[in-house]
């Protein structure tokens, strides 16, 4: 896969910035692959991109983010699902990808967010279950074990001026509850994302999942994939004209990751993963 122009080797992660928050992430890989050391990870508001890429499929375009968006006012609640794609090391190393549910970050300047992630340690993958409340730095979830196939469910709640956060993988059987305020929450978007991850230089290398499938078609989640605004309750399509699809590309205008339409029950899509070289 063609690196970023933002692109960094894993090794240049150890020594960052004090602005962001130290993630501890314990890999799942055989013992004698090598430690993941402490590093800091943000997964931030969508980056638009400035130009349209070569291919694309949706209606906007970002540097970070790709699946869907939906826009309102007052939401209080994103709830979705997903399968936890296997990623191909051996294609990406040094690279990453998360998937997610969140309210918040498609205009906004903070992101309430829960979801799973990997890193390919060189060509080893390591997964885990992370949340965040940006801009505030990633925090890996160490008590869930997370392998390629579980099924997960997630969702972001507001009450009382506060965000809740609970993910839970649904094959296992374990689950991750807490809750925050976040100062100058909008409460504008809710979002259904695969993401490459951020770091104090840059957007990360995007891993190659493949395909990336969320909502009920796929994991057999009833209600998933939908979100409650002032205005709306209900699965991504009952937002209508305040729906945004996402297109992921890089500073050199390819494509890398692409979302299907929306699927007949109006919240499940898959995201593809795009090798272009």
């Amino acid at each position: 896969m063609r690196s970023k122009q933002v692109s960094i080797m894993a090794a240049m992660l150890v020594t960052i910035s004090a602005a962001f928050t130290m993630v501890s992430i314990a890999p799942k890989a055989p013992a004698s692959s090598a430690s993941v050391q402490a590093k800091a990870l943000q997964h931030a508001p969508m980056r638009r991109a400035g130009t349209k890429p070569l291919v694309e499929n949706g209606t906007v375009d970002s540097y970070n983010w790709s699946g869907f968006a939906v826009i309102g006012t007052a939401f209080t609640e994103a709830k979705g699902s997903w399968v936890v794609p296997a990623v191909d090391c051996v294609k990406s190393s040094n690279a990453w990808a998360s998937f997610w549910v969140g309210i918040d970050g498609y205009s906004s300047s903070t992101v309430e967010q829960t979801g799973t992630g990997v890193w390919c340690n060189r060509r080893t993958p390591v997964y885990y279950a992370w949340y965040e409340f940006y801009p505030a730095g990633t925090q890996e979830i160490s008590s869930m074990t997370i392998t390629p196939g579980d099924i997960i469910s997630a969702e972001i709640k507001y009450a009382s001026s506060e965000f809740t956060a609970t993910i839970t993988d649904t094959t296992t059987g374990a689950t991750f509850t807490t809750t925050q305020a976040v100062s100058g929450a909008a409460r504008t978007s809710a979002e259904w994302i695969a993401e490459s991850p951020e770091a104090v230089t840059g957007i990360l290398n995007l891993a190659d999942f493949s395909v990336a499938q969320f909502g009920n078609d796929y994991t057999s989640i009833a209600g998933t994939n939908a979100a409650t605004d002032a205005a709306f309750s209900g699965p991504i399509s009952k937002f209508g004209t305040k729906v945004e699809r996402i297109t992921q590309e890089d500073f050199t205008d390819y494509v890398e990751a692409t979302p299907s339409a929306l699927s007949t029950d109006g919240s499940s899509f898959t995201s593809k993963w795009v090798e272009y070289n």
